[in-house]
């Protein structure tokens, strides 16, 4: 069976990037709220800031992101 956040801990031990996820997963989700009540420009600062936040944990972290894996996969890359 497919479990979608098995190795989620084993792509986030170093505390830095632990903490950067910690700060940006709470910006992208109050983001959607924020785009429903039509507040576009926060909503959208929200959302860029929350995942450049992830991102840069996974460079310090030295590994992708689930969503470049995802991509990578579905154009066919290594």
């Amino acid at each position: 069976m497919y479990i979608p956040f098995r190795k989620w801990p084993s792509r986030h031990r170093n505390r830095t990037n632990f903490m950067l996820h910690m700060v940006g997963i709470p910006a992208t989700i109050v983001a959607v709220p924020l785009a429903v009540l039509d507040h576009w420009l926060l909503a959208g600062g929200m959302l860029l800031a929350g995942y450049a936040l992830q991102l840069i944990g996974h460079v310090v972290e030295g590994n992708r992101s689930g969503e470049e894996r995802v991509i990578r996969k579905l154009l066919g890359l290594r």
